[in-house]
């Protein structure tokens, strides 16, 4: 078994650029940035999405007033490269949803002083 190091020429992750949220894969990509200042280090969060307005929202797990306003659930965040990116799983809410599933750049916003992350799908 052998691990080649991740170039421009044989790297397939989406670059990281301050503030970007992505689609990549089924799974929702965080630039590195975005990601400290809404989680800081944790490596859960919550998750809830409202199909209606097909608006996914992501909050901290140590925010203990968002798992009561919604129905959220706590997932994963895992860091994907050196620069400090994230990365959180959406296959089984892309295919229960019926959601496009195309990598693609996706519409949000912060609430910095909230801790909130409201991504449109």
């Amino acid at each position: 078994m052998y691990w080649i190091k991740p170039t421009p020429e044989n790297s397939n992750l989406p670059p990281s650029s301050s503030g970007t949220v992505r689609l990549s894969r089924q799974h929702l990509w965080l630039d590195a940035d975005l990601a400290a200042m809404v989680f800081g280090e944790l490596t859960q969060v919550y998750l809830v999405y409202y199909a209606q307005q097909k608006a996914l929202m992501l909050a901290p797990s140590d925010d203990t007033i968002f798992p009561t306003l919604h129905k959220a659930v706590k997932v994963m965040l895992k860091s994907r490269n050196l620069q400090g990116d994230k990365t959180i799983t959406l296959q089984e809410l892309l295919i229960d949803q019926e959601i496009d599933d195309t990598d693609r750049d996706l519409p949000f916003t912060v609430s910095p002083d909230m801790r909130l992350l409201h991504i449109t799908l």
